[in-house]
């Protein structure tokens, strides 16, 4: 069973709310006490668990469904993304940070960062950087998408437009050297628009299965981004269309 897969079992595992040990995960999955201690050493630092002595839980309830499914794919790959996105963040830094679930795991990576001012539509990043460290926190509010628990109604976009932020983190549905940057969903979409109009450079976070691929509608140009941080390098003709970006392959 590859890594990926096992974590996800671990998790599906964990959704009855029960606190599960690592003895009994090892023997339901047929492998070593250590494999199962690293599997849930990652998932902590996904902030899908938490673990205990001798075992772990679910952190939290509240994040299963559409947003935690989406939270899993490809987790590993996000979390390598998030650890070197967080390189371009600097304490006291203004950063609108959207709801992707990229951008979550960036939000994750910036704990220890102090006195930053963040705008955002994702709740997943206001409770994980509201109210700590001296932070300024800016929650775009409306209706909210229970799907990506945040909002990106009218509402959220005309609040989030009026900021100006030093550095923008967001996250991507699809990538094409045709159309463009693209989305699936209508409002992140708009909000991906307000914020290329808005920050002074944007990070995209972007790992290599969003390459090559087309979404509903376009967000930007690739000419737009300014930092494009993926796990894996680029082929040739992605290297040439985003020739004009600093491009970061995340270790």
């Amino acid at each position: 069973m590859k890594r990926s897969a096992r974590q996800r079992e671990i998790v599906a595992r964990l959704r009855g709310g029960m606190t599960l040990s690592v003895m009994g995960l090892a023997a339901d999955l047929d492998v070593s006490d250590e494999t199962i201690r690293r599997e849930l050493r990652t998932l902590e630092e996904q902030g899908a668990i938490i673990r205990e002595h001798g075992g772990a839980r679910l952190a939290t309830r509240v994040f299963e469904g559409p947003l935690m499914q989406r939270m899993e794919e490809n987790a590993d790959a996000k979390l390598r993304i998030a650890r070197a996105a967080a390189e371009f963040v600097s304490d006291g830094a203004i950063v609108f940070i959207d709801s992707g679930t990229t951008s979550c795991f960036v939000a994750r990576q910036l704990v220890e960062r102090r006195a930053l001012t963040i705008i955002t539509n994702s709740l997943q990043v206001a409770a994980d950087l509201g109210s700590i460290n001296n932070n300024r926190l800016f929650l775009a509010a409306g209706q909210m998408d229970s799907d990506y628990r945040a909002f990106s109604d009218h509402t959220a976009q005309q609040y989030v437009a009026g900021f100006t932020p030093h550095l923008a983190i967001l996250s991507v549905g699809a990538i094409s050297t045709e159309r463009g940057l693209m989305d699936f969903h209508p409002g992140e979409a708009a909000m991906s628009r307000i914020a290329y109009a808005t920050a002074e450079k944007v990070l995209l976070g972007a790992d290599s299965s969003k390459f090559g691929r087309y979404g509903l509608m376009q967000t930007a140009a690739l000419a737009d981004v300014d930092i494009l941080v993926t796990e894996a390098p680029l082929d040739e003709e992605y290297s040439g269309a985003f020739a004009h970006a600093e491009v970061v392959i995340a270790p």
